[in-house]
């Protein structure tokens, strides 16, 4: 079963992308906070990491830098969730250690063509 963390600090939104995942599949493992995510990164070795850039404690960016730089986590495929949505945020994204990115609202079709891809070129 593929294991996704998913990162993020919305009630809403967790309860509702793990509810959502769950009924596809995923075994989901939760973090609300940037440390925590770290941490259950570490902890976890999740398949791929569902990362809300916009997090209390160490925000997204620097979450997916700090996993790049260790080997344990360097390979785990990341989506970064985002409300940022202006020009050069994509990049940014994408600079900072994340393999896709995905603006909300989250569009769940959409994300999970997203996590299919990210697993796939994991595997190459």
């Amino acid at each position: 079963m593929t294991k996704i963390l998913l990162v993020e600090d919305h009630e809403e939104l967790w309860d509702l992308m793990s509810r959502r995942l769950k009924r596809r599949g995923f075994d989901v493992v939760l973090a609300h906070d940037g440390q925590a995510g770290l941490d259950q990164a570490k902890a976890e070795r999740p398949d791929v990491i569902l990362l809300d850039m916009n997090l209390p404690v160490m925000d997204g960016w620097t979450v997916a830098r700090n996993l790049r730089a260790d080997p344990q986590t360097a390979r785990i495929p990341i989506i970064a969730l985002t409300a940022h949505a202006m020009a050069g945020d994509k990049e940014k994204m994408l600079a900072a250690g994340c393999n896709e990115y995905h603006p909300k609202p989250v569009n769940f079709p959409v994300l999970l063509e997203q996590i299919d891809a990210v697993l796939l070129a994991a595997e190459e």
